[in-house]
């Protein structure tokens, strides 16, 4: 398990009430294992962070990245969270909104194919 920090948890359940309409499409196509039959969770709290989805059993984690995270501050931030990240073994993948809103068969397409190596 992970480790992460148990005051996240709330903010998690919040965040998926409250999804972006881009990572309300995605969802649609992550959830009940339609990739590979690999299981994906929401707004999962990972240390100190929470990413819009990740994978167990692929060790995969997906951002969906809207205007704000092309900010010098945010750009840095992001960068420093994937150091994080990648450093317990995850591999972290990114698009921005406008990607999924539209390509989203392009999206889940680099999604499948990132799983299908990793698992």
């Amino acid at each position: 398990m992970l480790p992460y920090s148990r005051m996240l948890k709330p903010l998690a359940r919040e965040l998926r009430k409250s999804q972006t309409g881009a990572e309300e499409l995605l969802w649609y196509r992550l959830r009940r294992k339609q990739i590979l039959g690999v299981q994906f969770n929401r707004q999962k709290p990972i240390t100190g962070y929470i990413v819009d989805f990740y994978s167990l059993a692929a060790k995969l984690v997906i951002e969906l990245d809207g205007s704000q995270h092309y900010e010098p501050d945010a750009m840095a931030y992001d960068f420093e969270r994937t150091k994080v990240l990648e450093s317990l073994g995850l591999k972290v993948i990114r698009f921005e909104n406008s990607e999924v809103f539209e390509n989203l068969n392009g999206v889940v397409s680099v999604i499948w194919k990132e799983v299908e190596m990793r698992v």
